[in-house]
C-alpha cells in the first residue's frame, strides 16, 4: 500500500516511484514534455491529425498511454501542445534569422513583419497537416490561456505595428487584419486542388469534368492558375498593400 501511495503521489511535483520512472522511459529514453510534443508532430506530419491519440502515440514513444498524462492532461492539451511546438520552430527560426530577405529601404518595422510572417509560412509549409490547429486551437482557447510561445508571437507583432505609430484604437484592427491575411493566405496555399495525381492532363488531374460548366464557368477558366501557389511573393505583396492600408495618410 505504501508503494501504491507513493507512485499515485509522484505526479504531484514529488520524486517519482520506481513504477513511475520505469513507466517514463521509452524506446527513446526517458520521456520530456519536448520529447512528447516533437513525436506527436512527427506522428501529425506523417500521418495527419486523425491519427493522433494517447494511445498511438504511446506507443510510438513505447509507454503505455497514461505515462503521457503528465506531460499532456488530454487530448485538447496534447493540441494546444502542437500548437506551443509551432510558435516554438517560428521563434527559433527567427532568432537564427534563416528565412527571407529583408526588403531594401524598408522601415524596421515593416522589414520585421515581412520577416515575421515569411517564416510563419515556411513553417507551416513544414508542417502542412498540423496548420489547422493553428485556427481551431485558436477558437477554443481564450486569450489569457494560450501557450507563451504563442503570446509572444502576438506581442511581437504587437510592437512591430506599434512602431509603425498606429495609435491604439487602430492597433486592434491591424493585428487582427495581419492575423487574417497571414493564417488565411497559408490555408489558401495548402487547400489541396488536385484530383487526380496520376493524370497528366491538366483539366483532368484537377477534375474539371465534374464541375458543372454551365453553373461554374469562371471557376472553371481559373481553376489552373488557382491551382498554382502564390508562394512568398503574392504573401509579401497582399502583406504590404494590407500595411499601406493602415499607415496611409489620413
Amino acid at each position: 500500500m505504501a508503494g501504491e501511495r507513493a507512485e499515485a503521489r509522484s505526479g504531484d511535483g514529488q520524486t517519482p516511484g520506481p513504477a513511475r520512472r520505469a513507466a517514463d522511459r521509452g524506446r527513446y529514453g526517458r520521456l520530456s514534455r519536448a520529447r512528447v510534443l516533437a513525436s506527436a508532430l512527427e506522428l501529425v506530419d506523417r500521418e495527419g491529425l486523425s491519427a493522433l491519440s494517447m494511445r498511438r502515440l504511446g506507443a510510438e514513444l513505447g509507454v503505455e498511454a497514461m505515462a503521457l498524462y503528465r506531460y499532456a492532461a488530454g487530448k485538447d492539451a496534447l493540441l494546444d501542445g502542437l500548437v506551443e511546438a509551432l510558435y516554438l520552430e517560428l521563434e527559433e527560426r527567427l532568432n537564427t534569422g534563416a528565412d527571407g530577405e529583408e526588403e531594401a529601404g524598408a522601415p524596421e518595422w515593416r522589414a520585421g513583419l515581412h520577416r515575421l510572417a515569411r517564416a510563419t509560412y515556411d513553417v507551416c509549409l513544414d508542417h502542412p497537416r498540423a496548420v489547422p490547429l493553428l485556427t481551431t486551437r485558436m477558437l477554443a482557447v481564450p486569450l489569457a490561456r494560450r501557450p507563451l510561445a504563442v503570446l509572444k508571437d502576438h506581442e511581437r507583432v504587437l510592437v512591430l505595428l506599434r512602431r509603425a505609430g498606429l495609435a491604439d484604437e487602430r492597433l486592434a484592427d491591424a493585428f487582427r487584419s495581419f492575423t487574417a491575411w497571414l493564417l488565411g493566405y497559408v490555408s489558401a496555399e495548402l487547400r489541396p486542388m488536385v484530383d487526380n495525381p496520376d493524370e497528366s492532363e491538366p483539366s483532368l488531374r484537377l477534375g474539371l469534368h465534374r464541375m458543372p460548366p454551365q453553373e461554374l464557368p469562371v471557376l472553371r477558366d481559373v481553376a489552373p492558375a488557382l491551382a498554382e501557389r502564390g508562394g512568398p511573393e503574392g504573401l509579401a505583396a497582399g502583406l504590404d498593400a494590407l500595411l499601406d492600408r493602415f499607415t496611409a495618410a489620413g
